[in-house]
This record gives C-alpha cells, sequence and structure tokens, in this order.
C-alpha cells in the first residue's frame, strides 16, 4: 500500500486528539485537519441532541455514520499533507501513518468536563457524570463500529504508534508522533 502524508489521529475521549492535532498542523506545516468528530458534534446539535444520544440515534440510522467516515477517505483521494482526527481516521484512510492517543479514564473526565467547547454537546453537572458518559459513549461506539464496519477502534494492532497522554503535554506527544512519523515516512 503506498504511504501517504497524512497522519490519522484517533484515541480516548479528551485524549488530546484536537491540540496534538493542530500542534502538528502547524509543526509540519500541513494544510488541514479533517474533524469528523466536530461534524458529528454539529449534526447532534442540529437534531437537538447531546453526542451521547446522537450515537444512539446513529445506530438506528447506520446511513449518518458511513457517511462521515466515507467522507474521509474521500478527501484522502484528492488531499495530501494533512491531519485526520477522527475516530476511525485509521480504517478510512489506511494508507495514512495511524496513532492512537491513550488516556487516563479520570484524566480525561477531567480534561472533558473543562473544556468549554464541549458544553453544547456535553453539558454535566459533576466530572462522575462526565466519567459515566464516557464510558457509555466508549462502549456505544465500540458496538456500532463493530456491526458497521466489523472493526474495533480499541484493538491496538490496527495503529502504527500508541501514546499514552496521561502525563504528557500535548508538544511532548506531538513530538513522539512526530518523530515516529518520518521513520515510518522512510520505511
Amino acid at each position: 500500500m503506498e504511504k501517504k502524508h497524512i497522519i490519522s489521529i484517533c484515541g480516548d475521549l479528551a485524549s488530546g486528539k484536537g491540540t496534538v492535532s493542530n500542534i502538528l498542523l502547524k509543526d509540519l506545516d500541513y494544510n488541514t485537519i479533517y474533524k469528523n468528530g466536530e461534524y458529528f458534534r454539529k449534526l447532534a446539535k442540529e437534531h437537538g441532541m447531546d453526542v451521547t444520544s446522537f450515537n444512539k440515534y446513529v445506530e438506528e440510522h447506520p446511513e449518518i455514520d458511513i457517511a462521515i467516515e466515507k467522507s474521509a477517505g474521500d478527501f484522502a483521494k484528492t488531499h495530501d499533507k494533512f491531519i485526520i482526527d477522527a475516530r476511525l481516521g485509521w480504517y478510512a484512510v489506511p494508507q495514512s501513518f495511524k496513532v492512537y492517543l491513550k488516556v487516563d479514564l479520570d484524566v480525561s473526565a477531567q480534561r472533558a468536563f473543562n473544556d468549554k467547547n464541549r458544553k453544547s454537546t456535553e453539558n454535566f453537572a459533576t466530572i462522575e457524570e462526565q466519567k459515566a458518559d464516557i464510558q457509555k459513549r466508549y462502549k456505544l461506539e465500540n458496538l456500532r463500529y463493530w456491526n458497521l464496519y466489523k472493526v474495533r477502534k480499541d484493538d491496538m494492532s490496527n495503529y502504527d504508534l500508541v501514546v499514552d497522554t496521561t502525563k504528557l503535554t500535548p508538544q511532548e506527544v506531538a513530538d513522539i508522533i512526530k518523530e515516529e512519523y518520518f521513520k515510518w515516512l522512510e520505511k
């Protein structure tokens, strides 16, 4: 398979995918970040739902999920030098450098709870509520991806690199990714 200058970043909720993607975009001088999650949140809001409820809705309307995932693959056919920030970016664009970002659940809940950008689609009164929602969404997504695509995003063999972001700064994570990405390109 021909490698492309594309990095697909998948990972746990609130593992730093968006922040790290922005750093990589700047550091690599790439053109864009393709964000499936942003589109998913927009659709949830348009349907008057929080993201967890929309996850359930999409189970009953798989054409929505299929269209979202297909869009990343279609974009990669005509573009190069970009970052994909998407749960199944690695699946949609197999010729990309595939990265999974892990994070401790308590840290994930804390990050998500304090993220002002999430409040319009994830508004919880406590960190514990946020944590319970993260666990619920994780299970819903895994089940949906298995039922639709027969893939498991939590199977680490799908990725070229796995990084635990729990105790690292976003810049440290980006630096690890760049180092391994350049090695991968040279192979």
